[in-house]
């Protein structure tokens, strides 16, 4: 292959230099799944996306990864990708892309906003997986104790794509959260792959890999998953948008607006905010 272009994009956030870093690869065809991750991880943001277009207008096929591995579906490298393709596509107005990921197609609508770009994620319908009752385990996970949990919600999985561990806490307990050792074989026998606080009070979450060592700024999947269980939960009606706070303790604030359109039996959600354009680069040689 020769140079390979990408931009950088900062997702979630009003400000440059904020919100949840991104590159995006518009055109990775002939890269192979090696190249993927060896690129991403040379790049070193917490996620990396890559398009191949096809015949259809608006219809890419989207790969995303993180340092480790390639993941099935991802928020914030979407939403950042879909900024890119309106960018390149000059258009005005709304406009509606799909990306057909390795298991599942998703859309989302962007509109021109005067720093950048605003969009709307629909994740689709959200999956139940079930309650979890060791709170005190968990919470011990994340140098918390039982007593830090919120007492009146309860631990639950929930999917979007992405299968997420909710656990609600108290005010004041995110400051103090830490994973102290690495929580995979916790999270996976309870269903989940990965696992998020949540604030109710605050509207707030932390997340991070599950080695602990990379906080995450901002999470879209995750942030769908938080709003179908608000809905659920009575937290949140139909219809109505909310603000998803993330990454204070990153030195990264950042914004996620989450809407669930219906309660039951059907729930399908979106997640969107502003992104901003950083930069643009190439890379000279692939791996």
């Amino acid at each position: 292959m020769g140079k390979i272009g990408y931009s950088h994009v900062d997702v979630f956030s009003q400000l440059p230099f904020g919100g949840n870093s991104l590159p995006v690869f518009p055109d990775a065809r002939g890269l192979s799944s090696e190249q993927m991750l060896r690129i991403t991880q040379e790049m070193r943001h917490f996620e990396a996306i890559f398009l191949e277009p096809t015949d259809q207008p608006g219809t890419v096929r989207a790969r995303i990864f993180d340092l480790f591995d390639e993941l099935p579906f991802a928020g914030h490298p979407i939403i950042g990708a879909a900024a890119v393709l309106h960018e390149q596509s000059g258009l005005g107005g709304a406009q509606r892309w799909k990306f057909q990921l390795p298991s599942k197609t998703v859309e989302i609508t962007t509109d021109v906003t005067a720093g950048g770009y605003s969009g709307v994620l629909d994740q689709g319908v959200p999956e139940f997986l079930g309650l979890v009752d060791d709170g005190a385990r968990v919470a011990a996970a994340f140098n918390l104790t039982a007593e830090d949990l919120a007492p009146d919600l309860p631990l639950e999985v929930v999917s979007t794509g992405l299968r997420y561990l909710i656990v609600p806490v108290r005010p004041g307990a995110l400051a103090r959260a830490r994973i102290l050792h690495d929580i995979t074989e916790l999270v996976q026998s309870t269903g989940a792959q990965f696992a998020v606080l949540l604030d109710e009070t605050a509207v707030e979450v932390r997340h991070w890999n599950n080695d602990g060592i990379i906080e995450d700024v901002a999470t879209g999947s995750a942030a769908g998953t938080i709003g179908a269980y608000r809905l659920r939960h009575g937290l949140a009606r139909g219809g109505d948008t909310f603000t998803l706070h993330q990454g204070q303790y990153t030195g990264r604030p950042s914004t996620l607006r989450v809407q669930r359109r219906q309660c039951r039996p059907h729930r399908d959600g979106e997640v969107g905010r502003r992104r901003r354009f950083i930069g643009h680069g190439v890379i000279d040689t692939p791996p």
